[in-house]
C-alpha cells in the first residue's frame, strides 16, 4: 500500500499532478485552526500537511503570519520556500509522508529555519 500512495505523492508533489478540492475541504479544511495553533507554539516557520486517499492527494500550507494556501497553490508556495532544493526536500519526505497515510494519519510537516 505504501508504494501506491508514494506514486501519488510523486505525481501530485513533483510531476504536477492534479489536487484534489474536495479531499480538502472534507479532511483537511477542519484542522486549521488546531495547525495554526501548533504552528505558533512550536515557532515554525510553516506547516505543511499532505493527504491520500482513494488515489486523490490534497495538500494545504500555513504560514506563521496565517496565510493559507490550497494544493496547486500550496505545492507552488512550498517550491518557492525551497527554491532549489524542493525536489530532493519531497524525495526525501516521500517515504516517511506514505508511512503515516498508510496508516489512516495526515503526513503533518512543520518547518523551521536553521539559523547560523
Amino acid at each position: 500500500m505504501s508504494k501506491q500512495i508514494i506514486e501519488r505523492l510523486h505525481k501530485a508533489l513533483l510531476q504536477d499532478g492534479e489536487m484534489e478540492d474536495t479531499l480538502y475541504e472534507y479532511e483537511l479544511s477542519e484542522h486549521i485552526d488546531y495547525w495554526k495553533e501548533g504552528l505558533h507554539r512550536d515557532k515554525e516557520e510553516f506547516v505543511f500537511v499532505v493527504n491520500e486517499r482513494q488515489g486523490d492527494v490534497a495538500m494545504v500550507l500555513i504560514t506563521n503570519t496565517g496565510r493559507l494556501f490550497i494544493n496547486e497553490k500550496a505545492r507552488k508556495q512550498l517550491q518557492l520556500y525551497w527554491k532549489g532544493q524542493y525536489e530532493k526536500n519531497i524525495e526525501l519526505l516521500l517515504p516517511a509522508m506514505a508511512k503515516e497515510l498508510s496508516k489512516g494519519r495526515l503526513s503533518v510537516n512543520g518547518v523551521k529555519y536553521a539559523t547560523g
